[in-house]
């Protein structure tokens, strides 16, 4: 309120659960609000430090959301990966997908239907091997992206929220990643495939050390391996 004030802005306040006055309004919120509401009006993630940014952010829709600056995608990477796509600040959408393979090509779809002058991906440091792999294939897709530290981004969170993750992971510059990553799957990511593969066929199959390989290097997906 303080930094509406000094620029002149006029708002309102509203209860946390009040319906907003108008359909396009443009809202600030905590994490967990954004998430919840993000299909009503225009909601702008907001934390103590990120004040002055939120502001900017909400100047800029003022303008139209089809006028943006950039187009942030985060990566919480992981078996089930969880991605946030944000206009200028602006949460846009959200999604949490089963597998990792073809997530550029989600990424891409998603950006294909907005206008905007520079895009960017953002991926979390953390699960090195699934990490390494989708690097790989957004610069495949020779898009742009960054490598951003998590633990930026995990204070507070509930384990396992993997969209506000990713939210918070677009909105945190990191380190441009020019180069492919070699694949080189430990033996403990190996076992652990291994025992995904007893899991997902419900004890009836482990596949080998060297099909899991395999799998943990993108070459088959664990479907295919248990087919096998």
């Amino acid at each position: 309120m303080t930094e509406l004030k000094k620029r002149g802005l006029r708002f309102i306040l509203l209860e946390h659960d009040a319906v907003l006055p108008e359909s396009d309004m443009i809202w600030f919120g905590g994490e967990l609000e954004v998430v919840k509401y993000r299909h009503e009006g225009q909601p702008i993630m907001t934390a103590p430090h990120s004040v002055k940014d939120a502001v900017d952010n909400a100047v800029r829709l003022m303008r139209g959301i089809h006028n943006v600056h950039q187009l942030s995608f985060g990566i919480d990477p992981g078996p089930r990966p969880g991605l946030g796509w944000l206009a200028d600040g602006a949460v846009l959408g959200i999604a949490q997908f089963e597998h990792i393979e073809n997530l550029a090509a989600q990424i891409i779809g998603i950006a294909s239907a907005l206008e905007f002058k520079t895009m960017v991906v953002r991926i979390g440091d953390g699960a090195p091997l699934i990490r390494d792999r989708i690097i790989n294939d957004c610069l495949t897709h020779e898009l742009n992206i960054e490598v951003v530290n998590e633990a930026k981004t995990s204070r507070g969170l509930l384990r396992h929220n993997h969209v506000i993750s990713a939210i918070r992971i677009a909105m945190i510059a990191g380190e441009r990643v020019w180069e492919f990553r070699e694949i080189q799957p430990t033996e403990g990511e190996v076992r652990e495939i291994q025992r995904q593969s007893r899991k997902k066929s419900n004890g009836r199959k482990t596949i080998s050390t060297e099909v899991a390989y395999a799998v943990a290097c993108g070459e088959l997906s664990l479907e295919e391996a248990i087919r096998g």
